[in-house]
C-alpha cells in the first residue's frame, strides 16, 4: 500500500485536509477569588498567595471569633481540620495552632474526599453559582456571602456528620479514596 493510499485509507477515502481553527469571542474575565470559610469569610487581596504568614492570621482571627462567639466552649479545646497545603503545613502555622491551644487532626494525603469544603460546602456554592456572570470580583463575594449566610445551622452540622461517615469509611477502606 502506497502512503497516499495509506492516508486516503485513514480519513476514509477522501485526503484529509486539516480545518482552520475557530476562533472563539473572548468575553471579559472577572478573575479568581480565593475565600477561606472558617464560618468567618476572608478574601484573599488581589495578587497575594496564601502563605503561613497570611494562614496563621486567619487562624488568630478564628480564634478571636470563636472566643467571642463560643464563650466557655473555647477552653474545652479546638480540633482543628485543614487540608494538606503547604501553608497549612508549614512550621510557622503548626507553631500557630499549638501556641492558640489547637489541637489539629492530619489530614491525609491526597483525600479530597475528607476536606468539607469539596463535598459538602463548594458543591451547593458551585450550584448556586453556575451560569451566572460577575462583572467583579465584589459581585462573586456579595453572592456567595448570600448563599452561605442563607444557609441554615443544619446545614453546616450535616457537613461535620458526613465527615464523621467519610473517615469511618477511609479508615475502612485504608486511606484510598472514598467517592
Amino acid at each position: 500500500m502506497t502512503r497516499r493510499q495509506n492516508n486516503d485509507q485513514w480519513s476514509g477515502g477522501i485526503a484529509a485536509h486539516p480545518a482552520r481553527p475557530k476562533k472563539f469571542r473572548v468575553q471579559k474575565y472577572a478573575g479568581k477569588v480565593f475565600a477561606s470559610i472558617f464560618r468567618i469569610s476572608d478574601y484573599l487581596p488581589k495578587g497575594q498567595t496564601t502563605n503561613a504568614e497570611y494562614y496563621s492570621s486567619l487562624v488568630v482571627q478564628l480564634r478571636d471569633t470563636l472566643k467571642e462567639k463560643r464563650r466557655g466552649k473555647f477552653t474545652k479545646g479546638i480540633l482543628f481540620l485543614h487540608n494538606n497545603a503547604p501553608a497549612h503545613r508549614a512550621l510557622a502555622t503548626q507553631k500557630k495552632l499549638a501556641f492558640l491551644g489547637f489541637q489539629f487532626l492530619e489530614h491525609s494525603p491526597y483525600s479530597p474526599d475528607l476536606a468539607p469544603s469539596h463535598y459538602h460546602l463548594f458543591p451547593g456554592l458551585k450550584k448556586q453559582l453556575k451560569g451566572r456572570h460577575f462583572s467583579s470580583d465584589a459581585e462573586v463575594i456579595a453572592a456567595a456571602e448570600t448563599w452561605l449566610d442563607g444557609q441554615l445551622s443544619d446545614f453546616f452540622l450535616s457537613g461535620l456528620q458526613k465527615f464523621e461517615q467519610r473517615a469511618k469509611k477511609c479508615i475502612e477502606l485504608r486511606g484510598e479514596y472514598v467517592e
